[in-house]
């Protein structure tokens, strides 16, 4: 392997480790404070991606009106599913509550096919030079997309760490009860925790669907590496989801020549199960108690 080819394969790898690094963020907000692992995460981003594509049809090329378009979009589908199901479900075993959201995973999916149907759909990227840096092409809408992801993780940690409504979330995910006895309304906190991920499932829709394409399975397929990071990072946090989510984005390309592109998923995990081995609750993990 060359040197052009290892940079081009690493930028690559960054690029979908963003994406991994985004899905796996959703993830982690969501069972750092609600405790349970969401798995209509990646299909609520494909919802995302396809109200891009809608504000695409009507005509608007803006990208950036087609990501907020996607982002208010996913953020009122995670209030309407929160207030719909997952309220009503507190209280009861995890279990339950993943088999709730697994269900609503097939439901979206199954509403995505049906209005949008199966075809595949494309963002209008305007078309630009790339960049040579040392033999490296670097792609104008990579560094965007980059940017984009990294802007939106940012965010994140602003409000979770910089505002009071972060830290009531990361009260409550410490302890529910000791939080609600302490005046804070904890019903309020997991809108604001819903809208959050909301936003981030977004946003990851739309770079995915800009990277790739736009189709009704985009979301499950990144699912199982979103899983894999936010266990490797360490259940529950959102720094670790970002850490792992780039690290298996970079092995995945950067193995594509060895193992190709059938088998680079694999390779990922393979290296999930070694490092699980070494330290059971992930890279940042700590001790987690659920129902």
């Amino acid at each position: 392997m060359n040197a052009a080819l290892f940079f081009n394969l690493l930028l690559n790898g960054v690029i979908e480790g963003l994406i991994i690094g985004l899905a796996a963020l959703a993830l982690n907000l969501v069972f750092a404070v609600a405790r349970f692992p969401n798995t209509a995460t990646g299909d609520i981003m494909t919802v995302g991606a396809y109200a891009g594509i809608a504000v695409q049809g009507l005509g608007i090329s803006s990208t950036v009106l087609q990501m907020l378009a996607a982002v208010v979009v996913c953020m009122a589908l995670c209030v309407v599913l929160y207030r719909l199901v997952f309220r009503r479900l507190q209280g009861r075993s995890m279990l339950a509550v993943l088999l709730a959201s697994i269900g609503l995973a097939f439901i979206i999916r199954a509403a995505v096919f049906l209005i949008a149907g199966p075809e595949q759909r494309v963002f209008q990227i305007p078309l630009q030079r790339a960049i040579d840096i040392g033999g490296v092409a670097l792609q104008p809408s990579m560094l965007w997309l980059a940017v984009t992801a990294f802007g939106c993780m940012a965010v994140v940690f602003a409000v979770l760490f910089l505002t009071p409504i972060g830290r009531r979330m990361r009260a409550v995910a410490d302890n529910r009860a000791l939080a609600r006895t302490s005046g804070i309304d904890v019903d309020r906190v997991m809108v604001a925790l819903w809208l959050l991920t909301g936003a981030v499932c977004g946003v990851a829709g739309m770079v995915l669907g800009i990277n790739t394409v736009v189709m009704p399975e985009n979301g499950w397929n990144i699912l199982l590496p979103a899983f894999a990071a936010a266990v490797l990072g360490g259940v529950g946090s959102p720094v670790g989801a970002i850490v792992a989510g780039l690290a298996l984005g970079i092995v995945q390309e950067l193995s594509t020549p060895f193992v190709g592109f059938t088998y680079k998923i694999a390779l990922s995990f393979v290296a999930l199960i070694v490092i699980l081995a070494i330290r059971p609750r992930g890279l940042f993990g700590a001790a987690v108690k659920v129902r």
